[in-house]
């Protein structure tokens, strides 16, 4: 309290200074400015909680030690000694400041939500937020959800699994990360689990002081990339979560988007969403490779002819398309409680212009696009050859979009163009009517993408 008497008679002293000395005036401001928000503003009275933990160093931020008495005339001794004791008051509250708001942009808290279905460049764009620091990013974490509700005795219809799925999210997104210990198998112990699915696909989750030292003896299932870490521990992820201005998460596990309702209008979330499509003959093509095994049949009637293509298989990608196709049109149609909150993206205008979508996706998000998200997607984006692996987000993407044109047989492009062609004419994917026509390099499948793709 008798610090806070003082403040004003300091202030006093300054100001008859700052009269003889006009290009002090915007220092007189700031410091009449701190001392008004102090009294009225809810975030410098946490500053006060904080400089109250510290005596001393409340007594070198508001005290005039560092400079002489006034003279008889109320002046300081001289303007360098003036100089020394603001800088070293401004310095002393701009750190305070930092510790209690984190670094970089200290505005509203946004939350992302990439909503994509598999193989359609989703861990490529997603990370456009994973490289930008002030960004926790969760890679895929209802993975561990979709494998516990798959299994239970009788699973669990579209319906039942979207509500789980959401309300999942909704705590993920709001740091609850402890939500994933009722999922991941085997259980954590002690919030420690060396199985979250693709760690090391979330910076967040591998960068101090989320990454632990190793452990000897524990096999780390999923584990990060660059650097040795022990066994997640959830409760720093948690921290590190809360301490981030924003998050960030991609998941191809929820295509209906109007169960996110609930979200969106939540008052605790600042949500955008960004639904990530791509040319379903391109996915069907992608999915053959990377799930071989499941489209067995697919890759033998397309080559040989020799099995038939059951009609549930065919069915099985109608429902796809067609579900992603709802779900664009309610975004499209803009309801009030999604307008503003809704995009759509075509994988294709990312693979073409990386930077230019990215710096579109972080306005909507209400984001700044750092230097270190540039400079990751020149560094990805015009690799000398496709890289190595499935998942791999080190492309050359402007030569690669729409290389599965000239190796999937035309009679297969057909069986998707027939299944998704309502799908496919809202995303402006145009239909091949020959193989000449698929496999011609001068022949565009795509329109332009429309502006109103952005609500």
């Amino acid at each position: 309290m008798e610090i806070r008497r003082a403040l004003p008679q300091d202030i006093r002293e300054l100001l008859h200074c700052l009269k003889m000395r006009s290009k002090y005036a915007v220092l007189l401001v700031f410091v009449i400015s701190l001392v008004i928000i102090e009294k009225e503003n809810n975030f410098i009275s946490r500053v006060s909680d904080k400089l109250k933990q510290s005596p001393q160093a409340l007594a070198e931020a508001n005290s005039t030690e560092v400079s002489p008495a006034p003279a008889e005339n109320g002046s300081l001794a001289s303007l360098q000694e003036l100089d020394a004791a603001f800088s070293q008051l401004r310095s002393h509250l701009h750190n305070i400041t930092l510790q209690l708001a984190g670094d970089g942009d200290p505005g509203p808290r946004r939350h992302v939500l990439l909503m994509a279905t598999t193989r359609t460049g989703s861990s490529f764009v997603g990370e456009f937020f994973n490289q930008q620091g002030s960004i926790f990013y969760l890679f895929e974490p209802l993975w561990h959800v979709e494998k516990t509700v798959t299994f239970l005795p009788g699973g669990a219809s579209a319906v039942g699994s979207a509500l789980v799925y959401r309300d999942v999210l909704k705590q993920l997104l709001l740091c609850d990360l402890y939500i994933l210990e009722n999922f991941i198998s085997p259980a954590p112990e002690g919030h420690l689990t060396p199985f979250l699915f693709r760690r090391g696909s979330s910076h967040s989750l591998c960068e101090e002081p989320v990454c632990t030292p190793s452990a000897k003896k524990v096999f780390e299932k999923y584990y990060c990339k660059n650097r040795r870490c022990g066994p997640l521990n959830i409760t720093l992820a948690v921290e590190a979560c809360r301490r981030k201005q924003h998050v960030a998460l991609k998941t191809v596990r929820i295509r209906q988007l109007e169960f996110l309702q609930p979200l969106v209008e939540d008052p605790r979330l600042d949500l955008r969403i960004i639904q990530l499509v791509r040319d379903p003959r391109a996915v069907l093509a992608s999915r053959m490779v990377a799930f071989s095994g499941k489209y067995e049949t697919w890759k033998k009637w397309a080559s040989e002819g020799e099995a038939p293509l059951h009609e549930e298989e065919v069915q099985r990608l109608r429902g796809n398309c067609e579900s992603i196709r709802v779900s664009a049109e309610l975004g499209l149609r803009r309801p009030g409680w999604l307008r503003g909150r809704y995009m759509l993206v075509r994988y294709e205008d990312v693979a073409r212009a990386p930077l230019r979508k990215a710096r579109e996706m972080y306005r909507f998000a209400g984001l700044p696009l750092t230097p270190q998200v540039e400079e990751w997607i020149g560094k990805n984006t015009q690799a000398p050859r496709d890289g190595n692996g499935v998942y791999s987000t080190c492309k050359n993407s402007s030569e690669q979009f729409d290389k599965w044109r000239f190796s999937m047989p035309f009679k297969l492009a057909q069986v998707v163009q027939d299944a998704c062609a309502p799908a496919m004419q809202l995303f402006g994917y145009k239909l091949a009517s020959s193989p000449a026509a698929l496999a011609n390099r001068s022949f565009s499948l795509l329109e332009e993408a429309q502006p109103s793709w952005v609500t």
